[in-house]
């Protein structure tokens, strides 16, 4: 299992689940990430998570397939 870090960047309080899903490169586009929603291969701190633009915090903790990310 890949486990790796994503950290806010200052003053943002939030990133949207298919945005982070883009910028660590787990989907090539917009699209493919909504799929992957969609199919419910994410979890968000244990659960299935289907909201695609799902508010993550500091201190939640992705999986998806093999790799882990925390929200730092």
């Amino acid at each position: 299992m890949s486990a790796t870090t994503f950290k806010l960047n200052n003053g943002e309080d939030f990133i949207t689940l298919i945005n982070l899903l883009k910028i660590k490169q787990l989907a090539q586009t917009g699209g493919h990430a909504k799929l992957i929603v969609d199919q419910g291969l994410v979890h968000v701190n244990g659960k299935i998570e289907t909201q695609k633009r799902k508010k993550l915090k500091s201190g939640d903790l992705i999986k998806i397939e093999n790799k882990t990310i925390e929200i730092i």
